[in-house]
């Protein structure tokens, strides 16, 4: 077990479970939850991939600074209170060594008053909450300090100083809300991660899986998904591409990579502009909004969609108004919402796509999170 806040953090809510336990109820739990929805899955469901403690690479911490007290830690499962910590058994240990110099340094940001202009009158203002972005790039820790107070000429020097003294922390960005661009106050390398062949830049506070580990192993489930077949490939809801890029290394491939994030799509325009990868086409499209057609989708040879947790029910809808004889050979599902992706999964059986695989991949030890790569076929 070793951890003394698990019941209290929202995060390994089964860390009192033996590790074979814990995983036979996950994998059981999971499997009962899709058979609900579609049916037996003998012959179908594969065995799950379990990963081991201490791999996540990124890691959102939330704080409150109050009667010249910080609390630093994780909000408690279904609640805003912030449960204080001193380290974690889930994320890497480069990470943890940082946690009391975190502390530190958002003690000295929250203790600066800054003077503001506010119905022609003077107040002073200060950091007291917010949210602290954490990510063990390849080359370096990444950091976001999220908060709604602007960062004064006093909040710049403290940041400046504090990366003076770290070597490891290569950037330091700042924004006011969650999904706003992100300023980098600091910065002495581009973060970048290493996904397949490629070093993947990374911007302030872009989405990434969070483990290395559990993206290697979605990757090799997706590309096992795949097969040997080739041609045009459809990456929906690609994120930073981290499909893209393993798909763009089989030969005879096109990618056509679509998302509605702008900062997200620029950044793997200029990874590939950098690598010069030349079977990769960025597309930016709010596949939520306005998803892709029936004729659109019949294009593709290969479809690959990694939606969020509200799942793709509008794209899976077209997937089946597309005639048989020109559908996709192969859909690769990607999930991190078992519910949802029981609902999709539906849809495109009932419509005469044959469910050939499911995998469960386990990166969230000892939590109720669990992510599914699942293969269909178009059986013509």
């Amino acid at each position: 077990m070793g951890c003394v806040q698990y019941q209290n953090c929202g995060g390994c809510v089964f860390r009192d479970l033996p590790i074979e336990l814990y995983q036979k109820q996950k994998a059981e739990t999971v499997r009962q939850m899709l058979e609900q929805k579609l049916g037996d899955l003998t012959n179908i469901w594969q065995p799950p991939v379990f990963l081991k403690d201490g791999l996540r690479r990124r890691a959102a911490f939330a704080f409150q600074f109050q009667n010249q007290r910080l609390v630093f830690g994780f909000n408690a499962g279904k609640s805003n209170q912030i449960v204080d910590i001193e380290t974690c058994l889930m994320i890497k240990p480069e990470i943890n060594r940082l946690i009391p110099d975190f502390r530190a340094v958002l003690a000295s940001l929250c203790a600066v008053q800054t003077p503001q202009l506010k119905n022609k009158k003077r107040h002073k203002t200060q950091i007291t909450q917010g949210d602290f972005l954490v990510l063990k790039a390849d080359n370096g820790i990444d950091v976001v300090l999220e908060t709604d107070v602007e960062l004064c000429l006093d909040h710049r020097l403290i940041i400046c100083d504090f990366m003076g003294q770290k070597d490891e922390i290569i950037r330091f960005s700042w924004r006011k809300k969650h999904c706003a661009w992100a300023e980098p106050i600091v910065q002495k390398a581009t973060p970048f991660v290493k996904i397949g062949k490629t070093n993947v830049l990374i911007s302030s506070g872009d989405f990434l899986q969070a483990s290395k580990e559990g993206e290697q192993e979605l990757m090799a489930l997706v590309l096992s998904c795949v097969g040997q077949t080739r041609g045009k490939i459809a990456d929906l809801f690609c994120g930073v591409g981290t499909f893209s890029y393993g798909l763009s290394e089989l030969e005879n491939t096109h990618i056509t990579a679509f998302d509605v994030s702008a900062s997200l799509l620029s950044g793997l325009k200029k990874t590939i502009n950098a690598e010069m990868i030349q079977n990769i086409s960025p597309q930016e499209k709010n596949l939520f909004l306005y998803p892709l057609t029936a004729d659109e989708l019949s294009n593709f040879d290969v479809i690959v969609f990694d939606p969020p947790r509200a799942g793709a029910l509008e794209t899976v809808r077209e997937f089946s108004k597309i005639e048989p004889q020109k559908r996709p050979e192969k859909i690769v599902a990607v999930s991190c919402f078992p519910l949802t992706f029981a609902r999709d999964a539906k849809v495109l059986i009932d419509a005469g796509y044959v469910l050939k695989s499911i995998t469960l991949l386990d990166q969230f030890v000892y939590s109720n999170h669990s992510e599914l790569v699942a293969l269909f076929t178009n059986e013509k």
